[in-house]
């Protein structure tokens, strides 16, 4: 299934060539509409009564992408709308990529964390939800985290791929944070050298212009065995002088034929020192046509004492 393919090849940054409608030798576009219906019951003991339940439908997303290709140039400029903008339009990511022609290549401009196994839209997601709360999602480019701003120089060298980012947050200027002759870095890697299996590695440093540095240590793997994929992925994320916390998830896709597929996935992440959170989610995903695909999740999260159960409809239309 398309969406099926465009979530594998987000997984190593590869969307943007995955799938586009190609306007002349050096432009081409390319993007999705997703929208969705979710229903949600909250209980538990901090919960009001008769206030837990709320159901919402519309558009989550929408973006469009426009891919330039000059000789050793290229560039990218993504424009979308989502949940977080309010409804008005914002630019994710711009950003330009210069190719040595060995291998390796200096990317500039504003883009997203190469670290996590779930990526940044809905079309590179097995599932509706993501698998932990916002500070874990490493992926997600429209969350806290947020894009980068700065330079990242990749190299690829046959089944070895690795990458180094020097960064602000966006919007984010050297003058206003505490290291302030300091960037924010990011490495990582990726090997594919065994059959079936792809591993990703990396780590983040973030300096906050008021807060304390935070580490983050990621690796995940995923194993295709004819029409199942198992994937797993570790997150430690370390406050400095505060907290140390960890996530994990575990999920299996299966695919019964080429229209139909189901994906379960259990995530468990650490809130604070002595509590956490866990999520079992139950997905089956349907090919409508080779652009559309629909996704009909259900969702059980455990909170201390708070308990949630989701049930969510999704359609993804790319293009």
């Amino acid at each position: 299934m398309k969406n099926k393919l465009l979530a594998v090849l987000a997984t190593f940054g590869m969307v943007a060539s995955a799938s586009a409608v190609k306007i002349n030798d050096n432009l081409s576009i390319n993007g999705f509409i997703d929208g969705s219906y979710s229903s949600t019951d909250v209980s538990g003991d901090s919960v009001p009564a008769n206030n837990g339940e709320t159901s919402t439908v519309g558009v989550d997303a929408v973006e469009l992408n426009f891919l330039v290709n000059a000789g050793n140039v290229s560039g990218e400029l993504h424009i979308d709308n989502d949940a977080n903008d309010n409804g008005s339009l914002d630019i994710e990511q711009v950003h330009f990529t210069y190719s040595f022609g060995n291998g390796a290549a200096l990317t500039v401009g504003q883009f997203g964390s190469a670290l996590g196994f779930e990526r940044e839209d809905a079309a590179g997601l097995y599932t509706y939800s993501r698998a932990y709360n916002a500070a874990f999602n490493l992926g997600d480019i429209d969350n806290t985290n947020g894009s980068q701003e700065g330079f990242r120089l990749s190299y690829a060298a046959g089944d070895l791929s690795g990458s180094l980012s020097l960064y602000n947050a966006d919007g984010a200027t050297l003058d206003n944070r505490t290291d302030n002759d300091d960037f924010d870095y990011e490495l990582a890697l990726a090997y594919t050298g065994i059959d079936n299996l792809s591993i990703g590695a990396g780590i983040q440093n973030v300096r906050p212009a008021t807060a304390d540095d935070i580490e983050v240590y990621s690796i995940n793997a995923a194993y295709t065995l004819n029409k199942l994929l198992i994937a797993g992925e570790y997150t430690n994320r370390e406050v400095e002088g505060s907290e140390d916390l960890a996530a994990y998830m575990i999920l299996a896709d299966y695919d019964v034929n080429d229209k139909l597929g189901f994906a379960v996935r259990y995530s468990n992440w650490e809130t604070g020192a002595t509590t956490e959170a866990d999520k079992l989610t139950f997905a089956p995903n349907y090919a409508i046509t080779d652009s559309l695909g629909a996704i009909v999740e259900f969702s059980a999260q455990e909170e201390g004492s708070v308990e949630t159960d989701s049930l969510a409809v999704e359609l993804t239309y790319t293009f």
